[in-house]
């Protein structure tokens, strides 16, 4: 009837069914906006894969292996003690990388649920081949570093469509041409492998890593410790701002304490030696070797954050405490300052004190520094700094000019021997990219010390390019291992007041 009344079952049926739908409508709707699977579902695979190979060679290297060894207080090493279980980095944020999720302290190996498998199919995997200077390759997603085996693996699921067992090579090391020293580099093996195939985890690094070696070069001279290493680690890393972790091979820990003052302001971490270590260890991105522009240069249309040479020695004046950014900021001596770096053996100026006397008259303010007084490297850094004008004999020494405040002169004197275009290179366009200023004097025969041990016919003399032509160990051992200067110091008055016009009023 259409006037009945409803009976009271019907009545609490429907005042049952008003409490109990709308809320279950609305967590079913809060679980599906929540669920990380179903908003990962949607996301597809994105790999770069730009493998190019190509055989690159330099021509000539005129570098000296001077050892200029310079001590600071060492830098802490990673140990077994101080790496925590899996998870239990504390001192990490795990908010830097979302592919890697927080466990328990006494788990050893990766979360392997539907969200750490729909993350890893994020991954990405980047070599380059193709450089003159390096190899480079940049991982994202499941990194497992297997120091053991010498690899770095990029653990995929099979549905992220990726080519299992496909290895490439590299040695992390940026001097790539130079195939002898290349040859003592660790060369670490990069591959794509299935999850349940790569090894489980005994370390997480919740920030990205850069693998390196520090061995080739490294430790032997000034010259290749900027050029090899920290100028590339600081273009490979700067862009993480501190938050990035350092893993080296070839472990060289001379050459880590010895920079450890500018190590520290690169990453807020602690250095890990690979070299012996057993355990596996994992991160959500990276960077297995550095990258590289030039000797001592930095090319910012080739960095991430378009950062320079002036980014880097900005870093190294607050590493090393150094005073000056410019030479025309104010400073506590009347006098310009001339710092006079003097070799021993190879290449040294012979008549020294005559240039000493020179500069004074000139009226500048000589410090002459040997290789003994350049053993501390903060303290040598700020000697330089103080400095205006920096003059030496082509060699590693040269590199100190990095120390300079902007707008300094640096005064480099060429041995004789065709070598003018190379010295510029290496230390010409450096000083460019670095805001100081170049002035170079180039000795002529008479100067040389080769007038005592060849002929005047000897193609040193006559046809010097032909010693070029043989190699880098004949140039090295006849142009510059042997030879030392006696400068006409008449003719390099003149380069001395050209510098002088240099200096603010």
């Amino acid at each position: 009837m259409a006037g009945r009344i409803p009976s009271a079952k019907v009545i609490h049926f429907l005042l049952l069914a008003f409490l109990i739908v709308p809320p279950f409508l609305f967590l079913t709707r809060l679980r599906t906006q929540m669920d990380p699977l179903s908003s990962l579902l949607n996301l597809q695979l994105s790999t770069l894969v730009n493998i190019k190979f190509k055989v690159l060679e330099e021509n000539t290297r005129t570098t000296d292996e001077q050892d200029d060894e310079m001590m600071v207080k060492p830098i802490a090493l990673s140990s077994e003690r101080e790496e925590k279980a899996v998870g239990n980095n504390a001192d990490e944020e795990h908010t830097l990388n979302p592919l890697i999720q927080q466990q328990s302290s006494n788990d050893t190996e990766l979360i392997i649920d539907s969200v750490a498998e729909n993350a890893i199919s994020k991954a990405v995997i980047s070599c380059d081949f193709s450089q003159r200077r390096t190899d480079t390759c940049v991982l994202q997603g499941d990194v497992r570093i297997q120091p053991s085996s010498s690899s770095v693996v990029l653990a995929m699921s099979p549905r992220d469509g990726l080519p299992e067992n496909t290895t490439y090579s590299l040695r992390p090391y940026a001097r790539k041409w130079e195939t002898p020293v290349m040859e003592l580099i660790r060369p670490l093996s990069i591959s794509v492998s299935a999850a349940h195939a790569a090894r489980e985890c005994g370390v997480r690094h919740a920030v990205p890593v850069v693998v390196f070696s520090t061995g080739g070069f490294a430790g032997r001279n000034f010259f290749h410790d900027f050029s090899d290493v920290l100028i590339p680690l600081f273009i490979t890393s700067f862009h993480y701002r501190g938050r990035v972790r350092f893993l080296i091979t070839n472990f060289n820990e001379r050459w880590v304490n010895k920079y450890a003052v500018i190590l520290n302001h690169m990453s807020r971490y602690e250095v890990v030696n690979l070299d012996g270590d057993e355990r596996v260890h994992c991160s959500g991105e990276a960077h297995v070797g550095l990258m590289s522009h030039g000797e001592l240069v930095i090319d910012p249309t080739k960095t991430p954050g378009n950062y320079s040479m002036a980014d880097f020695r900005e870093l190294l004046r607050l590493s090393l405490s150094l005073k000056r950014r410019s030479i025309g900021e104010r400073k506590n001596y009347s006098k310009p300052r001339l710092l006079l770096m003097l070799r021993k053996g190879s290449r040294e100026l012979t008549n020294k004190r005559e240039v000493v006397a020179l500069t004074r008259r000139l009226g500048f303010k000589v410090v002459a520094m040997g290789p003994e007084q350049t053993k501390n490297l903060s303290r040598f850094a700020g000697v330089v700094n103080s400095c205006d004008v920096m003059v030496g004999v082509h060699g590693a020494e040269l590199t100190n000019m990095i120390f300079l405040p902007a707008n300094a002169t640096l005064v480099q004197i060429i041995p004789w021997g065709a070598l003018r275009h190379d010295c510029n290179h290496e230390y010409g366009e450096s000083a460019a990219a670095m805001g100081v200023k170049y002035l170079e004097y180039e000795a002529r025969k008479e100067e040389s010390s080769l007038v005592k041990q060849y002929p005047r016919e000897h193609p040193v003399f006559r046809d010097p390019e032909s010693v070029h032509r043989q190699g880098w160990d004949t140039l090295w051992a006849v142009l510059l291992d042997k030879q030392s200067i006696t400068l006409d110091v008449r003719r390099f008055r003149r380069v001395l007041q050209e510098a002088m016009r240099y200096l603010p009023p």
